[in-house]
């Protein structure tokens, strides 16, 4: 595990900030968290060489692409296949349909999130992919009615 980053509550005031609008100019940021631009912009930088900012994404509205199912499939790895279980997932998280791969510790071993345009795809998906795979044991799929972030 790495050690720590020390922060203090402008970081974290800038982090917040970037967490709810990553795309936010600098100068407005530096106007939120009480800073000068060219202050702000320094310990961004310093955030992200430090590996706390990991990287900027966008937020994707997946209904209008299609998708109109989410679920959320537990794996259990099969006991023979144990010294598999990262390139497993990270085999999945390769694939279109996967959105997030979970490796945990406990039962189940994996927490899939998928979403396709349909139960009939989600159905092939599971069964291409999970159901045919031999290093998984079981499956269990969760449909996801809603998502609150």
């Amino acid at each position: 595990m790495p050690n720590p980053v020390r922060v203090d509550e402008t970081d974290l005031s800038i982090l917040a900030e970037l967490s709810k609008d990553a795309r936010i100019a600098n100068n407005v940021l530096a106007a939120k968290v009480g800073l000068a631009p060219s202050t702000c912009l320094g310990r961004v930088k310093a955030l992200s060489k430090a590996g706390v900012i990991t990287g900027y994404h966008a937020a994707i509205n997946e209904e209008l692409l299609g998708v109109a199912v989410n679920a959320m499939i537990s794996v259990i790895v099969s006991s023979t296949a144990r010294d598999r279980l990262l390139s497993s997932a990270h085999q999945l998280r390769e694939l279109a349909e996967v959105k997030e791969v979970f490796v945990l510790g406990g039962s189940p071993d994996l927490l899939v999130r998928v979403a396709t345009r349909s139960i009939g795809d989600l159905r092939t998906f599971v069964a291409a992919h999970l159901g045919s795979n031999r290093a998984f044991s079981s499956t269990q799929t969760v449909i996801i009615f809603e998502h609150l972030a």
